[in-house]
């Protein structure tokens, strides 16, 4: 954005993505001259997953390094820092890592984008927004502003939230497993209705229940083996955010009941793949065995 903001033709912003362009794709945009007399932006992706494109990088590096030329390599998971590439990229580049925000954080930084769109909201109402959006800081400011916007200057409450944003689809697969923890399949097999209703692919909100079950199983086993509170988030590789959710949910499983459930999941996958049972039919018998 600020990029654009500075030179208004955008022509020398661009992207390559390792997974689609080769190392000499991306070479063909630094050797071409702009005719706007810009500096370019080349934004990388992907590059980790592609040896011969890191090889060949490698080899030309410190000629990249001589242009005039802005290039980021941007990678959206964590990189293996034992990686040549890596190194490489440390020795001769700028490094810097975006993390999310903690849970505590973000709340803070809620509070402030409503502030600074004059807006005030309620403790849980504030609570409830950040379980429907999570982290995307990009999502939260838009919806910040739909609901600062809609209310003009009076308390957001916690039914504005409900009515006004749309939990994302891991929030309320996390409200679905709560039910199953609580016993209450009823109210689980309605929560997972409502996605299916709304046209989302069950084998996706199979995965998602997959993902929060790992998850869980991830805690579980650190809880077992008495790891602090305060060393889950570094120790189990999750968002602090996905910490705090899981710790008590964690609780109300064994150990033995995590690995069942999950082979239960895996079982539930395989018969949708080879036919055997119908997706959504498979969904409601996974969640009546859990």
């Amino acid at each position: 954005m600020g990029y654009k903001e500075k030179h208004k033709s955008g022509l020398n912003l661009i992207y390559v993505d390792a997974n689609d362009e080769d190392f000499s794709d991306f070479y063909s945009h630094l050797k071409i001259n702009s005719m706007f007399a810009e500096k370019k932006l080349i934004i990388i992706k992907n590059v980790f997953n592609k040896l011969k494109f890191q090889e060949d990088f490698l080899e030309d590096v410190k000629n990249i390094e001589g242009l005039k030329d802005i290039v980021i390599v941007y990678e959206s998971g964590k990189p293996d820092q034992r990686n040549k590439f890596f190194k490489a990229l440390q020795k001769y580049t700028k490094c810097q890592d975006f993390d999310y925000l903690s849970p505590v954080n973000l709340k803070k930084w809620v509070i402030c984008e409503l502030d600074n769109n004059k807006a005030k909201i309620n403790n849980d109402a504030a609570d409830l927004l950040i379980n429907f959006v999570g982290s995307d800081l990009w999502r939260m400011a838009n919806e910040i502003n739909k609901l600062a916007n809609f209310k003009r200057g009076s308390f957001i409450e916690k039914a504005d939230v409900e009515n006004m944003v749309k939990p994302n689809t891991e929030s309320d697969i996390f409200k679905t497993i709560d039910a199953l923890a609580s016993k209450n399949k009823q109210l689980a097999l309605h929560l997972l209705h409502k996605h299916l209703d709304n046209g989302e692919f069950p084998l996706y909100l199979l995965s998602m229940i997959a993902y929060q079950f790992k998850n869980l199983l991830i805690i579980k086993d650190l809880q077992e083996t008495n790891t602090p509170y305060g060393a889950l988030a570094k120790k189990s590789g999750l968002h602090p955010f996905v910490v705090q959710k899981s710790f008590y949910l964690c609780n109300q499983f064994s150990m033995s009941d995590l690995k069942r459930i999950y082979r239960k999941i895996f079982q539930a996958d395989a018969d949708i793949k080879t036919g055997k049972v119908e997706a959504e039919m498979a969904l409601d018998l996974l969640l009546s065995v859990i």
